[in-house]
């Protein structure tokens, strides 16, 4: 029997052994100041996981089947990262309320699953979003989150969708480059205009001062961004930017106020091969100055120049940057953080190619070619999640990022980034709109005061290194006060029943870690309430209570006809009335069949033995190693311990189902013909934190207690485990029946597979059926490597009828 964790320090024994391996197995860092030492003690303390959600499609009408498959990577390389074994995915609507929520089994890094969405949504953006028990330590921007588009199942609504919000209202921000405006030091400002949806906005602007004199002009690059130099004046009061929007609007934002003293920093990227940074301050400043460069997790670099007339500059080499988003951040002598700025470098990308026909009949096989590579064409093997949906006006609504985009660039930027795909493509201002993001959306994904605080605080949620942890608090009755020190038992009825236990903290709270738990299952959490009868427990919500601001978003037409959402209406109807059976085909994972206390002493299938009419006959006639003692009127088992050759003072632990039972006599009063074996062990039994006098453990037929009254102060819960996994159905026509078939099939999803694996090759090859729909079709398909290589390709073919 495998050992059962119980506190959080056993949990985070073999996590951190992990995130040691993890973090050290790259290039080996020399000694360097105490900066760099801190900041890489506080990546070591805080791992970062990143979970990226990839969704058949993104937008859906209600009562559709959302499929999407879970890629999880370490924040350092962007490698699988085999830590979590369970994710988190929820649909939420605008007010932050969940509209589906599932717990996915992770395996390697890669998990799967499914939701059936409510039929009785309204049309809305919705977000979808997900996460891993650990990333709940730290701030809810750190979990995928990307927006998905519902509309509303019922016919009717399809000529009723909100309109789109007016261009009232804008959000225009300010950004100095390095963090702040000194007045008499020359600076670069980024700028954001959007509207209130938080889409970019394009105008141009000039930036007066306080008489109304014109000092700088700017103008919108791409996505509502760009930039422009500007030295504010010694002693200048304030400056205003006036935009004017191109429906000729004018718009008036206060600059932010330039100070007296201070630091800048700029970013000069003149040369293919260099970066200089320039640091700059009062001439009469003259104490030296560190640069701290890192990149995610992985090992920084530290550098030293003394300001000279009031400027240092520093020359970093693009090539020794890693891939991804770099962190320049200034520091004064006495380490004191007071500028930063990011650059990004676009990533070495794993090769997708993908090929099929051009052009097919319906119900014709589609067989699709997939081949994966390195960026320099050698073949390299890969884990792919594929779709194959029809494009129609629903679908063309801007997707979610891509699996590169997201990892690299918008998982380590603040807030919604419009088409983050762009930054990474050959366009000739990619890098210049590149920048302008790096300046408007620049984020750390920690603060400075945590990385150099001399005390670390011990996370609260604890990696699900086995499985999902079930958290809750133990409070006295009468003064609802959280209690310590008492023993909890927590049971999941049923043929294999599973015990778990815990003895709560200080604070009251305890956790159990769960086997194999999936679907929804009955929780039976109750401490000894025959010695413990003055407390009670609570079992908290596993999902994630910290949300994001959400952003006002009403659906435009956007071009979707009414005839789309009428034929997917009927697409869903069809698909309801003919294939019934194959809409949730599960594929429940094979449970461990075994108890969690292994082998017992002695084991009594109660049909191979004489049938008594009392369960006190039963354990008096032929259980060996159990004396039943009855004193005033109360039950006692007497068991005999093999260890010591004696008998045991106290009770042992009873178990029906896997359900501890603490009163005897509600065991001793079951019908022995509802239970059918009674397992024995005659010798102390250590399970968690707990030592039990030996173990008598009963199992009915059906493992469903049979309707034995538990003690009223027990919490009985029904709990959602794990989903159980679901299988993507598509018919196939392989056979001339099946091909005139008079079953209709307008399926819009043609094809599903969350766990396609190219060989060492790098090629694979998957087949599937078109439908009778004709229309123009798109092929996505995304994937991660061993290594961390992340790629993602599309493109479309078309089908048309069959003549």
């Amino acid at each position: 029997m495998a050992p059962m964790t119980r506190q959080y320090n056993n949990l985070f024994t073999g996590c951190w052994l992990l995130l040691a391996l993890l973090l050290t197995s790259g290039r080996v860092r020399a000694q360097v100041p105490a900066i760099d030492q801190q900041l890489a003690a506080y990546h070591t303390r805080t791992l970062v996981e990143k979970v990226y959600l990839h969704t058949d499609r993104s937008a859906y009408l209600a009562g559709e089947t959302m499929w999407y498959k879970l890629y999880v990577v370490d924040g350092a390389h962007h490698r699988p990262l085999p830590l979590s074994t369970v994710a988190y995915v929820e649909v939420l609507n605008a007010d932050n309320q969940p509209v589906a929520q599932g717990r996915i089994a992770l395996r390697g890094g890669r998990g799967h699953g499914a939701f059936s969405l409510p039929d009785t949504l309204g049309t809305g953006r919705y977000h979808v979003r997900a996460y891993t028990h650990w990333m709940q330590n730290f701030d809810p921007a750190y979990f995928f989150n990307a927006p998905v588009d519902i509309l509303a199942a019922v016919r009717s609504s399809a000529g009723a969708l909100p309109v789109g919000l007016t261009a009232a209202n804008y959000d225009a921000q300010f950004f100095p480059e390095g963090g702040q405006l000194v007045q008499g030091l020359p600076s670069k400002i980024g700028f954001k205009l959007t509207d209130r949806q938080g889409q970019g906005v394009a105008a141009r602007g000039v930036v007066v001062d306080q008489v109304g004199q014109q000092v700088a002009e700017f103008t919108t690059l791409r996505f509502g961004m760009g930039s422009f130099e500007f030295t504010p004046v010694l002693g200048s009061a304030a400056y205003t930017a006036v935009l004017t929007l191109h429906s000729g609007e004018v718009l008036r934002r206060p600059l932010p106020a330039a100070q007296p003293t201070g630091y800048t920093l700029r970013l000069l990227d003149e040369t293919p091969t260099q970066l200089r940074l320039v640091v700059r301050a009062a001439p009469t400043v003259s104490a030296p100055v560190l640069l701290l460069q890192h990149t995610r997790q992985l090992p920084p670099v530290l550098s030293k120049q003394p300001l000279v007339d009031g400027a240092a500059e520093f020359v970093v080499s693009k090539q020794a940057l890693a891939d991804g988003i770099t962190h320049f951040t200034v520091f004064t002598a006495n380490q004191q953080p007071v500028c930063e700025r990011l650059y990004f470098k676009a990533p070495a990308q794993l090769t997708i190619q993908a090929q099929t026909a051009v052009a097919y009949s319906t119900r014709q096989r589609v067989e699709l070619a997939l081949r994966t590579a390195t960026p320099q064409g050698q073949a390299m093997p890969a884990n792919l999640s594929v779709a194959v949906y029809h494009l129609d006006s629903l679908t063309s609504i801007e997707a979610a990022p891509a699996l590169v985009p997201y990892l690299w660039l918008t998982s380590d930027l603040r807030g919604h980034v419009e088409q983050p795909s762009f930054y990474l493509s050959a366009a000739p201002d990619a890098a210049t709109a590149a920048d302008n993001l790096m300046l408007t959306q620049g984020w750390q994904r920690f603060a400075w005061a945590d990385v150099l605080a001399p005390v670390a605080p011990l996370p609260t949620y604890a990696p699900e290194l086995h499985g999902p942890l079930v958290r809750g608090t133990v409070f006295t009755r009468g003064t609802n006060a959280p209690r310590g020190q008492v023993p909890v038992y927590l049971a999941s009825p049923g043929k294999a029943g599973r015990l778990y236990n815990d003895v709560s903290r200080p604070d009251g709270t305890i956790l159990f870690e769960l086997k194999d738990f999936y679907g929804p299952r009955e929780l039976v959490v109750q401490p000894n309430n025959e010695v413990d009868s003055a407390y009670y427990v609570t079992l908290q919500s596993p999902y994630s209570s910290a949300y994001l601001p959400t952003t006002a978003f009403a659906l435009t037409r956007l071009g979707i006809s009414e005839n789309v959402l009428t034929q997917r209406y009927l697409q869903r109807q069809l698909l309801t009335a003919y294939y019934p059976d194959r809409q949730i085909r599960t594929q429940y994972p094979l449970p461990d069949t075994a108890t969690f206390y292994g082998h017992p002493d002695y084991s009594y299938r109660l049909d191979e033995y004489t049938r008594f009419k009392t369960m006190e006959e039963v354990m008096r006639e032929y259980v060996r190693g159990v004396t039943v003692r009855n004193r005033r009127g109360r039950f006692h088992f007497m068991l005999y311990n093999k260890t010591t050759d004696d008998v045991f003072k106290d009770d042992p632990m009873v178990l029906l189902d896997g359900v501890p039972i603490f009163n005897l006599n509600t065991v001793m009063a079951l019908d022995p013909l509802k239970v059918k074996q009674v397992d024995v062990i005659t010798s102390q039994y250590i399970q968690g934190q707990l030592t039990y006098n030996g173990l008598v453990s009963y199992s009915t037929y059906k493992g469903d207690l049979q309707g034995l009254p538990l003690d009223a102060r027990a919490l009985l819960q029904t709990y959602e485990g794990l989903q159980i996994p679901r299988e993507f159905y598509a018919p196939r026509y392989d056979t001339n029946q099946a091909k005139q078939s008079r079953l209709p099939d307008f399926r819009n999803l043609l094809y599903w597979n969350p766990e396609v694996v190219t060989g060492p090759d790098g090629k694979q090859q998957v087949e599937f059926y078109t439908s009778d729909q004709p229309g123009t079709y798109r092929v996505v398909v995304q994937g991660l490597s061993a290594n961390g290589l992340a790629g993602s390709t599309s493109y479309t073919f078309e089908v048309k009828r069959s003549l």
